[in-house]
């Protein structure tokens, strides 16, 4: 068994994907429309669906917008610099909620990102995460 995606419900799938694919790299790997189910599912990631896991985005064409729940985290990307990562973020546009920086009760060096819905994406050393 593996993981195959994580599906996230998004109000506007355009800035979705501006966010996704021109902020934090990712590649619109495939995206399919169903009229009759008014929804648009959108498939994106680093790699492809059949070494990697990605994230659906699915867009139901009647609602412009969810409540996030208190129950949902973030996700996690890890990458080689977080301070680099969270300056490019900010620079192509993207909204920086927690500068990067060490953890309060650990040494992990991280910071989070914000989706157009107000997702967490949280940006992950990966020295330390491979430690």
């Amino acid at each position: 068994m593996r993981l195959l995606h994580t599906m996230l419900r998004v109000g506007d799938l355009d800035k979705s994907l501006a966010f996704y694919v021109d902020v934090l790299g990712m590649r619109l790997l495939r995206k399919q429309d169903f009229p009759d189910g008014r929804f648009t599912l959108a498939f994106i990631g680093y790699d492809d669906e059949a070494s990697s896991t990605v994230l659906e985005l699915t867009h139901n064409w009647d609602t412009k917008n969810y409540e996030l729940g208190d129950g949902y985290g973030h996700i996690a990307i890890g990458v080689k610099d977080v301070y680099a990562a969270a300056a490019a973020i900010k620079a192509a546009g993207g909204k920086i909620v927690r500068e990067a920086g060490p953890m309060m009760h650990g040494s992990a060096v991280l910071a989070f990102a914000e989706d157009p819905d107000g997702y967490k994406i949280e940006l992950l050393s990966l020295d330390h995460y491979n430690a």
